[in-house]
């Protein structure tokens, strides 16, 4: 049977920042691996 997209996506894991571990609310076409946070200490 087949799983509808709406469902697939709503079961898929949370992601994780790399940094300290804290769990990334996230635009669906994000693709970053730190949160907020850790992205506003990093130095450019």
């Amino acid at each position: 049977m087949l799983q509808s997209p709406v469902d697939f996506f709503r079961e898929l894991p949370k992601k994780i920042c790399v940094e300290c571990g804290q769990i990334i609310e996230e635009q669906a076409e994000s693709y970053l691996m730190e949160c907020d946070h850790c992205l506003s200490k990093r130095v450019e």
